[in-house]
């Protein structure tokens, strides 16, 4: 029978990484294939995003925090330490590096939607810096997923 802190951990990884699927892959392009309003879609994408960023950064320091009590040093040679480690900066750096200049570019182009304003090109390019990094940060989820047994 697994000990609490492990069947967490496992909880932990299946949360963060099928969030970060599902959201960013599923939910996100059905809002916008579905909603007529893009800035509606948009807005409720970015809640999304907001709300696993949150849960990824729990997760995330849970994650390492466990590797590290379970294993000690050992745990610094693994690639799932060095995956949870570098997903968490990645969700950091979007979540307070990027998010706010994006935030940022839509208040300055109020009344107008973003992409009817001035500052279009400049989101779209922080939005694709964005969705690259949310891909490398999908992708080492995958990490996890498949080294989270390995000691």
């Amino acid at each position: 029978m697994p000990r609490f802190p492990d069947a967490l951990a496992k909880i932990a990884v299946t949360l963060w990484v099928g969030g970060l699927w599902a959201i960013g892959y599923i939910a996100a392009p059905v809002l916008f294939s579905q909603l007529a309003d893009k800035q509606l879609a948009g807005n409720l994408a970015g809640v999304m995003f907001t709300v696993i960023a949150y849960i990824g950064m729990v997760c995330g320091f849970y994650l390492l925090i466990h590797r590290l009590a379970q294993f000690g040093a050992t745990a610094l040679k693994q690639a799932f330490f060095w995956a949870a480690l570098v997903m968490l900066l990645l969700t950091l750096g979007i979540h307070f590096g990027i998010q706010p200049i994006m935030e940022g570019l839509k208040e300055q182009a109020m009344p107008k939607a973003v992409m009817q304003s001035m500052f279009s090109d400049r989101f779209a390019r922080w939005h694709g810096v964005s969705s690259i990094v949310y891909l490398i940060e999908s992708l080492l989820g995958l990490v996890l997923l498949f080294r989270q047994a390995a000691k």
